[in-house]
């Protein structure tokens, strides 16, 4: 994530990387981020804060503003974030469902966060929603019946990823993840480099059956990622690599009952097609098979009811939220 050499995405982006001190102890961390991409295609003016801890309130404040003196000495007018390092990747901060534990490749923080951003001058510009649907009172029923008829009405079929053609299956997930993404707030295209990454940290989570396309007269319009939850494996090893953490990895499915969509979208023109009720309907059976008890659709932007209605048609719950937030800065600013 953080090698120059090896990350796609400093290909157009700029990060320095911040640690607060006191005395010999670290105490907080930060990441001072400048996409340039993002304010190209969104024509803003925008540096970013991400990868944040602080062990109080005073170390959150010190943080923010390193990260606002170095977007002032660039140029930029204002600071948004937590963004690790961008929206491709992950982002926002938790702010309720604390009695909940996070799902792969989600950000996880303790409550007092939010007040220490707030405090130092940030306000939310917009909220990610996370869904939770219960595999066995999920209305499959229901869903297979939509799903059936939708199939005969527009010729779809759902398949998996073929492993052997990793390359032009990647190809069509990205068509369909620009696709689908075009229009949402905030987003900008991954390159193909940096989407091929993300798809290969996908990959070596198993499960490879649940990375399901869904195609109309071969054409790949939808597609959905069934992630096994390896945080169930991780928790509890404290980091460590040791002979029982490969062990538990090799019998994942003896541990793991839950599983992430991170990646569930349709192009443009089939986004009213019904295709997103064939997807779920899949889904539901791919984990059930198996033997998942539930699932994260995550995240969805709070304002995207293209997505949020049918999720909850569905049997879906909103659950959890990770909020950004964004401060305007000032040209002179004394607390800078």
């Amino acid at each position: 994530m953080f090698d120059r050499r090896r990350n796609p995405f400093f290909g157009y982006a700029d990060m320095d990387l911040f640690l607060a001190y006191e005395g010999d102890r670290i105490v907080g961390r930060v990441a001072a981020i400048d996409d340039h991409r993002h304010n190209e295609v969104h024509q803003d003016n925008l540096a970013a804060f991400g990868f944040f801890e602080a062990d109080r309130e005073e170390v959150a404040a010190a943080l923010l503003a390193a990260v606002e003196r170095w977007a002032v000495a660039r140029g930029r007018t204002a600071v948004r974030g937590p963004l690790n390092p961008s929206l491709n990747h992950s982002g926002g901060l938790q702010i309720d469902a604390f009695d909940t534990d996070p799902y792969l490749m989600m950000p996880c923080n303790p409550p007092e966060y939010a007040g220490w951003i707030e405090a130092a001058g940030y306000r939310k510009v917009k909220d990610l929603w996370c869904w939770l649907v219960q595999i066995a009172a999920a209305p499959e029923q229901k869903v297979a019946r939509i799903a059936a008829h939708v199939q005969r009405r527009h010729g779809i079929t759902v398949r998996s990823m073929n492993l052997r053609r990793i390359r032009s299956e990647t190809d069509k997930l990205y068509e369909i993840y620009c696709s689908a993404w075009q229009s949402n707030w905030g987003f900008v295209a991954p390159t193909r480099e940096e989407f091929g990454d993300i798809v290969k940290d996908l990959r070596w989570v198993g499960m490879t059956d649940g990375l399901l396309i869904a195609e109309i007269d071969g054409r790949p319009v939808g597609c959905t990622t069934i992630v096994p939850d390896v945080n169930q494996v991780l928790k509890g090893t404290n980091g460590r690599v040791f002979p029982a953490l490969w062990w538990r990895m090799l019998n994942m499915r003896r541990t793991v009952t839950r599983a992430r969509a991170i990646i569930t979208g349709v192009i443009r023109e089939h986004q009213n097609s019904g295709v997103v009720a064939v997807l779920m309907y899949h889904f539901l059976r791919v984990s059930a098979r198996y033997g998942l008890k539930e699932a994260e659709f995550s995240w969805i932007l709070e304002d995207n009811a293209a997505a949020n209605d049918p999720l909850e048609r569905y049997g879906a719950k909103m659950y959890k939220t990770y909020r950004l937030y964004q401060k305007p800065l000032a040209e002179k600013d004394s607390r800078l």
